[in-house]
């Protein structure tokens, strides 16, 4: 999960990037940064429950639509949902420290057992 994180880190601040260095050229570039979709995934890669709250999820149509709008007005950045929103925004006024915190606990709990146990 620690790759997984860190990726999305790196594409968010590279589509920062682009988005100012190509803005210039008329080009646009939008980071959707969409939260917990409801899609296949989750039972693909063996989920039994969709992480984080129901209120959270967005549908996909509607996370398509809102990155399509942000893209078309020349937006660098967009999070659908007030509550993905809000949930963004916390890291700027909490501990860092207690986001790794519940990052790795919410980690653990996901765990297989191995089996030797």
């Amino acid at each position: 999960m620690a790759v997984y994180y860190a990726s999305k880190a790196f594409v968010l601040s590279f589509s920062e990037s682009l988005h100012q260095e190509l803005s210039d050229q008329g080009i646009r570039v939008t980071a959707l940064c969409p939260g917990v979709v409801p899609t296949e995934f989750q039972a693909r890669a063996g989920m039994k429950k969709m992480p984080g709250s129901k209120l959270l999820h967005t549908a996909p149509a509607d996370i398509a639509a809102a990155g399509y709008a942000a893209l078309m007005q020349g937006q660098r950045v967009v999070i659908p949902g007030v509550a993905n929103k809000v949930v963004a925004f916390l890291p700027r006024i909490l501990p860092r420290g207690f986001f790794l915190r519940r990052v790795a606990a919410s980690q653990l709990k996901r765990r297989k057992p191995s089996p030797s146990s």
